[in-house]
C-alpha cells in the first residue's frame, strides 16, 4: 500500500503546494456537487460553483485550455441551473426530471459541434495542439458542455454524457499527473451510473423539496 501512496505523491514532486491543496479542495467540492446532483438536491449548484472556480485556475496553470473553459462554463451554467431548478409548476411542486425532446436533441448536437469548433480555435490561436491530450481535451469539453446544459434543464440524458466524458477523463488526468483529479473522475463515473438510475426512477415526478 505504501508503494501506491509513494507513486501517487511522486507525481507532485514539481507541483507547488498551493496547487496540490487547491486541487484536493476542488475535488472534494466536485464530488459533493455530483453527489447532490444524483440526489436531485439544489446544493449541487453552490458546491459546483466552488469546485469549478478552483479548477479554472488550476487548469489554466496546467495548460488544459478546453477544460479550463468548460469549468468557466460550468460556473455560469450553475447559476442558470440554480434558477431553473427552483422554478415551480404550482405552489408546492418544482419542475420534474424529463427526457429530451426532438428540439433539445438537435440543440445538443449543435452545442457539441459548436463547442468542438470553438475549442479547436482556442487551441490554434494559442498554438497549444502539442500532444494527443489537446485533441482528447477538445472532445471531452464538448461532451461535458452538452451534459451540463442538459443537467441544468433537469434532463435524464445528461447522465449519459457525464458517463462517457468521465470514462475518457480518467486516463487523461492520470497521464497529466493530476492523480487526485483522475480518481475523482473514476468516482464520478460510478456516481453518474447511479445517478442515471436514480433520476430514471424520479422521471416526470415533481418534487416538493430540493434539499434531500
Amino acid at each position: 500500500m505504501s508503494h501506491i501512496f509513494d507513486w501517487i505523491f511522486s507525481q507532485y514532486q514539481d507541483t507547488p503546494t498551493h496547487l496540490i491543496v487547491l486541487e484536493m479542495i476542488g475535488v472534494l467540492f466536485g464530488f459533493l456537487s455530483v453527489w447532490y446532483s444524483k440526489r436531485e438536491n439544489i446544493l449541487v449548484f453552490p458546491t459546483g460553483i466552488i469546485s469549478t472556480g478552483i479548477f479554472v485556475y488550476i487548469l489554466l496553470v496546467f495548460g488544459l485550455l478546453g477544460d479550463m473553459l468548460i469549468n468557466a462554463y460550468y460556473f455560469v451554467m450553475s447559476i442558470f441551473g440554480w434558477y431553473i431548478w427552483t422554478r415551480k409548476i404550482d405552489e408546492t411542486h418544482f419542475i420534474p426530471i424529463t427526457r429530451t425532446n426532438t428540439k433539445e436533441k438537435k440543440w445538443s448536437v449543435f452545442l457539441f459541434v459548436t463547442t468542438v469548433a470553438f475549442v479547436c480555435g482556442v487551441y490554434l490561436i494559442f498554438d497549444k495542439f502539442e500532444s494527443w491530450t489537446a485533441y482528447v481535451d477538445t472532445l471531452t469539453t464538448a461532451i461535458f458542455f452538452v451534459g451540463m446544459w442538459l443537467m441544468a434543464r433537469k434532463k435524464l440524458e445528461n447522465w449519459v454524457y457525464w458517463i462517457i466524458g468521465d470514462v475518457i477523463s480518467v486516463p487523461l488526468y492520470l497521464y497529466k499527473g493530476l492523480i487526485f483529479t483522475s480518481l475523482q473522475y473514476l468516482l464520478f463515473t460510478v456516481i453518474a451510473i447511479l445517478g442515471y438510475y436514480a433520476w430514471r426512477k424520479s422521471l416526470n415526478k415533481s418534487p416538493q423539496t430540493l434539499l434531500k
